[in-house]
């Protein structure tokens, strides 16, 4: 798959040089929040779609053969209901599956377009007019970031027919009600529709910081200056002792034991200033 309607163009490979002695701090870059929401909510859509779709097929088929009691007390599992669940979960993947390949071209195409618009207004903003051009580099990066999130989407329901299975057969050995049953699985899609939200958000953050990386190496430009976001409720506190500090784009910052770029680990939502240098560095 290849990256389709983009618009801008990404030059070829050329040191940008600052036009004095004086180095040029870039403006930083953020990630759409727009391309986010628009991503979390087509991954909630089709999650509430199949949670509807698997609550309402379980609870039929519960209702249509009811649990039987054992001689020694325990709920034997009964036909219909494991025939439902392999039938869902066969239905479900394979529309993740077919659903994945869109969605994430969608979502990574859009965060592509805004990441060069916003490389392109903060370079003009510094003085320097670049238009861009798909390079190799840039075609793996994208392709990099594709295929991380296609197959996040493909995992989704994976994961989330495997707790509703464990649910299911728990409240069968417990001897537990349909009703009992129904909120069991209720919460199980509340899981996934919050995962969704973590996924769309920590994906965009990591799109625009895989991206942003690439096109700044290949401007020539090799160090940036680490920023703290200022937000979240419980701030790493290494992320924070990093905000203002220069590290190499080549490397990132050494944070936690592994050398990361602001925006790639899980949550993170710091950014980072680029640094054009003077002519006499």
């Amino acid at each position: 798959m290849t990256p389709t309607n983009l618009r801008a163009i990404w030059m070829k490979p050329r040191k940008l040089v600052a036009p004095s002695s004086q180095a040029i701090k870039l403006d930083a870059i953020r990630a759409n929040a727009g391309i986010e929401a628009k991503y979390r909510k087509a991954l909630q859509a089709l999650i509430e779609e199949m949670s509807r779709s698997v609550i309402y097929w379980t609870r039929a088929a519960w209702k249509k053969s009811p649990p039987l009691m054992a001689t020694d007390g325990i709920h034997m599992p009964f036909v219909d209901l494991r025939r439902t669940m392999e039938r869902l979960g066969r239905h479900w993947q394979r529309r993740f599956d077919e659903t994945a390949d869109q969605l994430a071209d969608v979502f990574v195409n859009g965060a592509t377009q805004h990441t060069d618009a916003a490389m392109m207004a903060a370079l003009k903003r510094a003085g320097f007019t670049i238009k861009f051009q798909m390079t190799q580099a840039a075609k793996e990066s994208y392709q990099a970031v594709l295929q991380e999130n296609i197959a996040l989407i493909k995992s989704i329901p994976a994961e989330y027919l495997h707790d509703v299975q464990t649910a299911v057969w728990q409240s069968v050995k417990s001897g537990h009600d349909l009703g009992t049953l129904t909120d069991a699985l209720r919460s199980k899609y509340a899981v996934s529709f919050k995962r969704a939200a973590l996924i769309s958000r920590d994906q965009n953050n990591k799109a625009k910081a895989v991206i942003e990386n690439v096109r700044r190496q290949e401007l020539g430009i090799t160090t940036a200056i680490w920023q703290h976001s200022g937000g979240g409720k419980e701030p790493r506190p290494s992320h924070v002792e990093a905000s203002g500090k220069s590290f190499e784009l080549a490397k990132g910052m050494y944070l936690d034991g592994e050398w990361l770029l602001p925006g790639q680990a899980i949550n993170c939502r710091c950014t980072s200033r680029a640094v054009i240098p003077g002519f006499e560095d």
